[in-house]
């Protein structure tokens, strides 16, 4: 498990800007497979932080599915509720989002 680097202030910060996001990676029945790590770390370089929601068929929990998604493209997860999870990795090349 990777050590959060993130304060709370941070953490409450991203959620705010992650509450109007549409999820942009699922995690479907054949769960955390090499496609879905590929599309999140694709979609984590543009984005920067990204919602990631875990279908019903999915055989993972999806705090469990979250999580091992976060490991494997190395993100910092910052919240799972429900099924729905966000995921955030700062790009050093052209940040877009300034943490508080």
């Amino acid at each position: 498990m990777v050590e959060s680097v993130l304060t709370g202030k941070q953490k409450r910060f991203l959620r705010s800007l992650g509450s109007t996001m549409d999820p942009v990676v699922q995690i479907g029945k054949a769960g955390v497979v090499e496609t879905v790590v590929d599309s999140a770390r694709d979609v984590l370089a543009a984005r920067e932080l990204i919602k990631v929601r875990v279908l019903q068929n999915s055989p993972a929990e999806p705090g469990t599915a979250i999580a091992e998604l976060a490991e494997a493209v190395q993100a910092e997860l910052v919240q799972v509720i429900g099924r729905n999870g966000l995921l955030f990795k700062p790009n050093p090349e052209k940040s877009k989002i300034e943490l508080p």
